[in-house]
């Protein structure tokens, strides 16, 4: 790897401090239907937060969610929208070295490194996959301290610390980890900006970004495509391993339930100085509390074998689909 600079070697935070310190903001609070959604619109809520600006304002691009067949559209906020928000620009991070070394590299610049890792080594996935379970999750390198072999990091909804093993683990640095075939973890590097918007700036991008993305909302009924199928695919599942329902449950209800929730969020944000957007934020709000809902009647269904219930959860979750969807059509053809 390249030398590093004298420079890299301080440990101090890009954006914030203390992980023990550090408050999550409300759109990741415990009284949400979803207060996790996925792991990328999760980290990007907590990143806008600490450097002091309004996560909400990123989440119109929510509207456009569609069904693909066997799940809905894992919601990530667009590349371009932060940019033209907030002023970030996030391109791809080539790793091909030490990777420490990448890391110290674009902390050095001031730079947000995002990458994959494995959450067997995240202590904050306690219960889930902690030390139980290796699976790839997107993280935001906040601070990292080699000598001291820590590293704070946003994961889902809060600022964390891995040390000692875990460091090692996560940084690939244990016994067996690295061998000749080895791929390195996906990557971008956020350059962030030297001064963001005000609130006012903030709301008209959000409004522009909000009526364009209307116009990207799917021609067809993306719940009613989902209830089309669910059924059969839930059926299916009844015959397979248990912990399949969860993986299930999670790329579509719970990716329908959350991405609502957050466009909720996204309205009642611009609803404070726009009029206009209650109908839909109402109604947005109704699809993440059903479908909720709708993940608890397919448990059941699954294990009763009969779902109607679960499919009459569903036809109500598309009527309220179809309200938002014209809602947001009429408000912004007018």
């Amino acid at each position: 790897m390249i030398e590093r600079p004298v420079a890299l070697l301080g440990p101090e935070p890009l954006l914030t401090g203390d992980p023990l310190a550090y408050r999550r903001h409300a759109m990741h609070s415990g009284d949400r239907h979803w207060p996790q959604t996925n792991c990328y619109a999760d980290l990007w809520i907590e990143i806008l937060h600490a450097l002091g600006t309004e996560p909400a304002a990123a989440f119109g691009f929510t509207v456009a969610q569609d069904f693909e067949g066997d799940q809905f559209t894992f919601f990530k906020p667009p590349l371009d929208d932060l940019e033209a928000l907030y002023g970030l620009r996030v391109t791809e991070l080539a790793l091909y070295d030490d990777l420490i070394g990448h890391l110290e590299q674009q902390i050095a610049r001031r730079r947000l490194v995002l990458i994959e890792l494995d959450s067997f080594y995240m202590a904050d996935t306690q219960g889930v996959s902690y030390r139980a379970s290796h699976g790839k999750t997107t993280i935001a390198v906040n601070r990292l301290d080699r000598e001291g072999r820590e590293l704070d990091y946003f994961h889902n909804d809060g600022l964390h610390r891995a040390a000692g093993e875990d460091f090692d683990g996560l940084m690939r640095l244990l016994p067996g980890q690295m061998r000749a075939d080895t791929l390195f973890p996906y990557a971008e590097m956020v350059r962030l900006p030297a001064d963001l918007p005000g609130d006012a700036q903030l709301r008209e991008t959000a409004l522009a970004l909000l009526a364009r993305h209307v116009l990207r909302q799917p021609q067809a009924n993306p719940v009613s495509a989902f209830r089309a199928v669910a059924t059969a695919q839930a059926q299916a599942l009844a015959e397979r391993p248990g912990e399949v329902f969860h993986l299930y449950a999670f790329n579509t209800l719970r990716q329908l339930g959350a991405n609502f929730e957050l466009l909720a969020s996204h309205l009642a944000w611009l609803g404070a100085t726009l009029d206009g957007l209650d109908e839909a934020r109402e109604a947005a709000l109704r699809i993440a509390e059903g479908a909720k809902v709708a993940q608890f009647h397919l448990a059941r269904a699954m294990k009763q074998k009969r779902f109607d219930r679960f499919d009459a959860t569903l036809a109500s979750l598309a009527a309220e689909h179809d309200v938002v969807s014209e809602a947001l059509a009429r408000r912004f053809a007018a």
